[in-house]
């Protein structure tokens, strides 16, 4: 193949994928609501056998995916431990703290192809609740827009990742309030489809007669109900701890919440 050759398929190749970008995956989106794809990785990051077995051992939801499907969460793992900085306040950071980490945050935004945001750059870790100087008050975990970061108890953490069905955890519950964040200021596809499908899912939160019909059958805690951020925090950490129930309880948000984060039935099966 001779160097102009090359030249011209390269460019012929780039020029496609900037019609496929600009025009095509527009069209699909409208069309399907959700992006044209969501998992493309050239160079897919591996992690190594004892961090995989962390993912084995605490992350179900990994062990439900095909083959294929580990390699991609295991590449976003990889990604997200090399991109945010882990900073412990009187602990220690272990390996296993950024393993389970990782794996809530990417669990979450499986369905989403930019999942790696700019909204954070650090998570910073306390052995128990600590005192913060934002509203003078004790806290378990929150998200820190200004300071760019994600903060968490650990022993509140790894509490609500041990407990599978109490629909409490509060990984899910700081990083729903990050995606919420970012797809309300993002445009890129996933994001799109997040915005669509919240604002129905809000709906929930701010019609008085579908709000009643939340409270009566009692299944989202009380928490719920303090404002649209807590409200689709509350109801993110029911849909992943307690699906069966979410679905029979409330069918039609639950389709809401699957459409919004692009989740596949089968990794709930």
């Amino acid at each position: 193949m001779t160097e102009q050759l090359f030249i011209s398929i390269l460019f012929g190749t780039l020029f496609l994928l900037i019609i496929i970008f600009r025009v095509l995956e527009p069209a699909y989106l409208l069309l399907f609501n959700k992006p044209l794809y969501i998992h493309w990785y050239p160079f897919s990051k591996k992690l190594k056998s004892n961090q995989r077995q962390i993912l084995v051992n605490e992350f179900p939801f990994y062990n439900r995916l095909s083959a294929k499907r580990k390699m991609y969460f295991e590449h976003r793992v990889n990604k997200f431990i090399r991109n945010y900085q882990f900073i412990g306040k009187e602990i220690a950071i272990m390996e296993h703290m950024q393993m389970l980490i990782a794996g809530t945050y990417v669990m979450l935004t499986f369905g989403m192809r930019n999942y790696l945001v700019s909204l954070f750059n650090k998570i910073i870790i306390y052995p128990s609740s600590y005192f913060s100087m934002v509203n003078q008050q004790y806290h378990k975990g929150e998200f820190n827009p200004g300071m760019k970061a994600v903060v968490f108890s650990w022993d509140d953490f790894l509490l609500g990742h041990a407990t599978s069905n109490d629909n409490i955890n509060l990984g899910l519950h700081e990083f729903s309030h990050v995606l919420h964040f970012h797809c309300l200021k993002s445009n890129d596809p996933s994001a799109i489809v997040f915005f669509d499908e919240f604002n129905e899912v809000i709906k929930y939160y701010t019609d008085q007669n579908l709000n009643n019909e939340l409270r009566q059958k009692g299944y989202f805690r009380l928490y719920a109900y303090e404002n649209q951020f807590e409200f689709l925090s509350v109801i993110l950490e029911h849909f992943f701890e307690t699906p069966p129930i979410f679905k029979t309880t409330h069918p039609q948000l639950y389709a809401h919440i699957a459409k919004m984060i692009n989740f596949k039935e089968e990794y709930l099966n």
